[in-house]
């Protein structure tokens, strides 16, 4: 089973918070940790922009990817969020055994 950390940001605590809520009570992710806030200097529409925002880690299967992308962006506020994956290209057995089971925990509950 390959595992992956996908990343985005949202611009407030509460929408972090209901972002990450919705997302592990769906069982795409076994964890999500809310970082902030975080000084976000960006373009966008052709100009530099400087924002406070809260990052979120998402640790989750690959296979859940195409699902999770389509879970952030059809409830996040941005309209072109940032949606990373990061392959966790090592980690404990018991670690990456536990994102396993509490994802696959949504096939046993449909």
């Amino acid at each position: 089973m390959e595992y992956i950390q996908v990343t985005t940001t949202v611009d407030s605590l509460e929408a972090g918070t209901n972002l990450a809520q919705g997302i592990t009570s769906a069982r795409l992710a076994a964890c999500v940790q809310i970082i902030g806030p975080i000084r976000s200097i960006y373009w966008w529409q052709g100009r530099i922009e400087d924002a406070q925002e809260w990052h979120l880690l998402i640790k989750t299967t690959a296979e859940l990817f195409p699902a999770l992308e389509a879970h952030i962006k059809a409830n996040h506020s941005y309209e072109t969020p940032e949606i990373v994956a990061t392959p966790i290209v090592a980690g404990s057995r018991e670690y990456l055994q536990w994102i396993s089971d509490e994802t696959r925990q949504s096939d046993a509950s449909q």
